[in-house]
């Protein structure tokens, strides 16, 4: 079983998604400082999954993009792929980057199948 996002990370693997114990959430929450996903570490309640959704804005802005579009996923658009993909893809490759520089061995391979098989996972 897969619960793949529109941007393709994969919740099923997502340190976020996982977490259930305020030891867990804190941990992501420092990890997620640490490689620069947010600016400061932030308290379990806003670091803790609420999942992906229409009522929360999209980082890549995928949500209104499949909104606009009339599809449910990118890969079902016949403009796929599409500026919005490549760009995401870019900025992915740039952050898998960084997390290499920053993250433990273990640390890494975790964000690695939760964040950096988009490509693949998009065209599920």
């Amino acid at each position: 079983m897969e619960k793949i996002t529109l941007c393709g990370d994969n919740c099923l693997e997502c340190p976020r998604y996982l977490a259930k114990s305020d030891e867990e959430l804190e941990k992501t929450a420092e990890l997620w400082y640490r490689v620069g996903w947010r600016d400061r570490i932030v308290p379990k309640e806003e670091i803790r999954c609420t999942g992906c959704s229409s009522h929360k804005q999209c980082t890549y802005k995928l949500v209104e993009c499949t909104k606009e579009h009339g599809v449910e996923k990118c890969n079902q658009c016949r403009e796929f792929p599409c500026v919005k993909i490549s760009d995401m893809l870019k900025r992915s490759g740039e952050y898998q980057k960084r997390c290499r520089e920053v993250c433990s061995k273990e640390e890494y391979l975790v964000l690695k199948k939760a964040f950096f098989d988009k490509e693949n996972n998009l065209r599920k």
